[in-house]
């Protein structure tokens, strides 16, 4: 059984953020995507620099899930103006959640989406909002699971390929 625990990402774990990051997009896209698409997003989103400057936002924060001293996932949550896209007032958004192949379908995601709405609930939020790929069905369902409910759509880009992502949310 796994020991998981949730902690807050500083500074000091880019290193680890930019591996996690880099190596679940991975694990989650590849197989759908141009090899030349990939290098191109995780050259431009996925840089030490933007996760550097994502991590100093105020208005942004990272959590990693641990198996004993293992990174095995991470969230990323954004409130106000460091939101994706403004699409509720007073509204949380959850800009990621990722977790590697070998430790999904253990409960790692849903405990990281746990520690977003206790955020949301902390912070007085009226919804957690988020985009997931029209095409990615394991998220989609994981998603419908935990109460969301799909209000809009928009484009993603990745590298050149512009892809819809459904827009969900979660009235709390």
């Amino acid at each position: 059984m796994l020991e998981i625990q949730i902690k807050k990402i500083t500074l000091d774990n880019l290193e680890q953020l930019q591996k996690i990051s880099r190596q679940t997009f991975i694990e989650t896209f590849a197989q759908f995507n141009s090899k030349e698409n990939m290098e191109k997003y995780l050259y431009e989103s996925l840089s030490f620099e933007q996760l550097k400057l994502e991590l100093e936002n105020e208005f942004s924060d990272f959590y990693f899930a641990y198996n004993d001293s293992e990174v095995i996932g991470y969230l990323k949550i954004n409130r106000g103006e460091a939101q994706t896209e403004k699409k509720e007032d007073n509204s949380l958004e959850i800009e990621r959640i990722y977790v590697l192949e070998k430790f999904q379908g253990r409960r790692v995601g849903q405990m990281l989406f746990q520690k977003a709405v206790e955020i949301a609930q902390s912070h007085q939020m009226d919804f957690i909002w988020l985009g997931v790929w029209e095409k990615n069905e394991k998220a989609i369902q994981f998603y419908l699971k935990n109460g969301f409910e799909v209000f809009d759509k928009h484009i993603f880009k990745l590298g050149v390929d512009l892809q819809t992502d459904l827009l969900m949310r979660l009235k709390l």
